[in-house]
């Protein structure tokens, strides 16, 4: 996510909710999903973002990203599964039904096959203008999109304590997530080639554990100070406490096409925050793996998805991708009980496994009659699945 800052997700307010809303770890919700701007003929990326921005879309207004082929949504708070799945299909039936009245597509995936054929040019915007200046190349080639989940968490020290803590995790989701085979018309080799993109950003992927909130904001501070980057929204890490809002936003994740695998995704990550919160208000020993495997990590989910090995979030070894989703699970387990998400999570999860990652499914696509054009139709119809009959 590139936008200037998260806008979803803060912790209810007693004006949103009443004044018995929860003010607990989990209690809200929300998610942000980035669309790649198509020919809907073609497949290739069209810079016509502002054409939709420009578009009247009611409650579910979308906003600008880096590049002008590619355009973000964000639900509002919400506190429950079945709240999530509704605003994203409202999303992105609004989004859908605007380019379809400017005769574009859209799609959300890591990266469509067009990804880096050419560059799109930045959306016209001052601070997308000065990232071009001084990123070059890096800003040329993010013809890619995530989806992010954020998890109300009301005190901050502890919000940094849980982005430390769910690092070892981070790997698995992302290889769930994985939707990224091809860049530049070509098959890459990876799962998620997206996250090799990424990781170029000067602050992107896996942290070490902060002490404290100051410490985590002096870190901050200096990369801004430095140069390094220009505001805090730039600070691209897996997992970060949000800069405006009292959350945990979970950003490793590629583009799920399908609504019900942004679904299982949000639970996963929920339950992830929810129980690394448990664990530190228990006094269990933070977690304090080493950075190396934790980039190593990445990597392996990034190439192989659910295809091949991952390393175990517990000891760094290499095991089955199955494996570590089962870990993961069993980590998660009783706060997906206390959040009620524990039989969704089992139908969609066994859904996603018997269908493969979008990226299984795209080669699968490539594979029947060898033309790439046919992945891009996948994604779009992928996209749209269930959201025109909801």
């Amino acid at each position: 996510m590139i936008g200037d800052t998260a806008r979803v997700a803060r912790p209810a307010t007693s004006d949103e909710f009443g004044d018995t809303a929860p003010n607990r770890v989990g209690a809200t919700i929300g998610v942000e999903e980035e669309f790649h701007v198509l020919d809907p003929a073609t497949g290739d990326l069209v810079p016509e973002a502002l054409t939709l921005l420009a578009h009247p879309q009611g409650d579910h207004d979308p906003e600008a990203e880096l590049l002008r082929s590619a355009i973000e949504t964000a639900t509002p708070v919400c506190r429950s599964l079945a709240e999530v799945r509704t605003e994203v299909i409202a999303s992105r039936r609004a989004l859908i039904k605007a380019a379809s009245e400017h005769d574009v597509a859209v799609a959300t995936a890591g990266t469509v096959p067009a990804s880096g054929l050419r560059s799109m040019g930045v959306f016209p915007k001052e601070r997308y203008r000065q990232m071009a200046a001084e990123y070059q190349q890096l800003v040329r080639e993010q013809a890619v999109c995530a989806f992010q989940v954020q998890v109300g968490v009301p005190d901050r020290d502890l919000a940094v304590a849980i982005v430390g803590q769910v690092q070892p995790w981070l790997p698995v989701l992302l290889a769930m997530s994985a939707s990224s085979p091809f860049f530049a018309d070509t098959d890459t080799g990876y799962s998620s080639y997206r996250t090799i993109i990424w990781s170029r950003w000067p602050t992107a992927g896996p942290v070490h554990g902060f002490r404290s909130a100051d410490e985590y904001d002096e870190t901050v501070r200096t990369l801004v100070e430095s140069g390094i980057i220009s505001d805090p929204g730039m600070v691209y890490f897996d997992a970060r406490p949000s800069a405006r809002y009292p959350t945990v936003e979970l950003r490793i994740t590629d583009g799920c096409p399908r609504v019900d695998d942004v679904v299982l995704l949000t639970a996963l990550g929920r339950a992830l925050v929810v129980t690394a919160a448990d664990e530190l208000q228990r006094g269990v020993t933070p977690v304090t793996a080493r950075p190396e495997l934790l980039r190593a990590a990445n990597w392996r989910a990034s190439r192989s998805g659910l295809s091949g090995d991952l390393l175990s979030p517990l000891g760094g070894e290499a095991v089955p991708a199955i494996e570590a989703v089962r870990l993961l699970v069993d980590h998660v387990g009783p706060a997906l009980e206390t959040n009620g998400d524990a039989d969704e999570v089992r139908v969609l999860l066994a859904d996603l496994l018997a269908r493969g990652t979008s990226a299984d499914r795209q080669r699968e696509a490539l594979r029947r009659r060898g033309t790439l054009s046919d992945v891009a139709t996948l994604l779009i119809a992928e996209t749209r699945a269930g959201v025109d009959d909801s």
